[in-house]
């Protein structure tokens, strides 16, 4: 006879991950990679916090998940760094691999996961920097000074694209 063990999750950490789990995901949509579903990475982030107990005994449960996400999200970027340095080096033996960009957001991406959750938090939630270095773990200058980095990128390569554009 096979017994299946069911994990059962609290009504009240059920609330909370259905409350915060569209926020968290559009979170995660910004701040992860492109090849991962925002939805793994938050689920990934749940599971980890449960892990460690109940959801609602975290003290700040938004800040905790988010934290997570772009932890994850870093891991995944020194993962996909290491493949396709891989993929280079094969390609160097090979005349057939050719690189190619399914987005044209690629830019945005390319900012390292602090600082697209810096700008996400700032722009989109509206977010003190106070409260941004606490979540991305560190402090509320350099949270300052990543998302004007954040803006000044961007801006140089959005301007560039319109000369581009325009010649």
């Amino acid at each position: 006879m096979i017994v299946k063990h069911h994990s059962v999750l609290a009504d009240s950490d059920r609330r909370l991950i259905h409350d915060l789990y569209p926020s968290l995901r559009r979170f995660a949509a910004v701040v992860g990679p492109v090849e991962v579903e925002p939805d793994d990475l938050v689920q990934e982030a749940f599971l980890r916090a449960m892990r460690k107990g109940p959801l609602t005994d975290l003290t700040f449960p938004t800040a905790y998940l988010k934290r997570c996400i772009v932890n994850l999200s870093k891991d995944h970027v020194r993962s996909f760094v290491r493949r396709r340095r891989a993929l280079v080096a094969l390609a160097a033996t090979s005349e057939a691999f050719i690189e190619a960009y399914p987005s044209d957001v690629i830019e945005l991406m390319e900012l390292p996961a602090q600082t697209r959750a810096v700008l996400y938090m700032r722009e989109i939630e509206g977010r003190t920097f106070g409260e941004i270095g606490e979540i991305v773990g560190c402090t509320e200058k350099a949270a300052r000074n990543r998302a004007s980095r954040g803006r000044r990128r961007l801006r140089r390569i959005l301007s560039e694209e319109e000369r581009n554009a325009t010649t």
